[in-house]
C-alpha cells in the first residue's frame, strides 16, 4: 500500500496507463484476427484492407509507446509475408490448373 501522495497518485496513473496499453493491445489483436479470417476464407482484397487497417492500428500504438516500433515492423512484416505467400499459393494452384488443362 502506498502511503505517500506520490506514490498514490503514481498508483492512479500505473492503472490508467494500464489499462489504456492494454485496450490498444486489444485493438491490436481484434485487427490481426480480421486479417486472418479474411485471409483463411481466401478473400484477398478483404485480406488488403485488413492488413492495411491492421497497419495503421500497429503504427499507432507504437507511437503512443504501447508496443516498440520495432515489434511493430516485424509484426507489420509478418503479416506482409503472410499475405504474399498465401497469394502465391493461390496462383500456384489456378495456374497448375490452367495448365494442365492446355496440355
Amino acid at each position: 500500500m502506498p502511503h505517500s501522495l506520490s506514490a498514490k497518485k503514481r498508483v492512479r496513473q500505473n492503472d490508467k496507463h494500464r489499462a489504456r496499453n492494454r485496450a490498444r493491445k486489444a485493438d491490436i489483436r481484434d485487427q490481426v484476427r480480421s486479417f486472418t479470417s479474411a485471409l483463411t476464407t481466401g478473400d484477398f482484397k478483404k485480406a488488403e484492407t485488413e492488413i492495411r487497417k491492421a497497419t495503421q492500428v500497429l503504427d499507432k500504438v507504437a507511437v503512443k509507446g504501447t508496443i516498440h516500433r520495432n515489434a511493430a515492423s516485424r509484426k507489420r512484416s509478418r503479416l506482409t509475408k503472410r499475405l504474399n505467400a498465401a497469394k502465391a499459393a493461390a496462383g500456384s494452384k489456378a495456374g497448375a490448373g490452367t495448365t494442365a488443362a492446355k496440355a
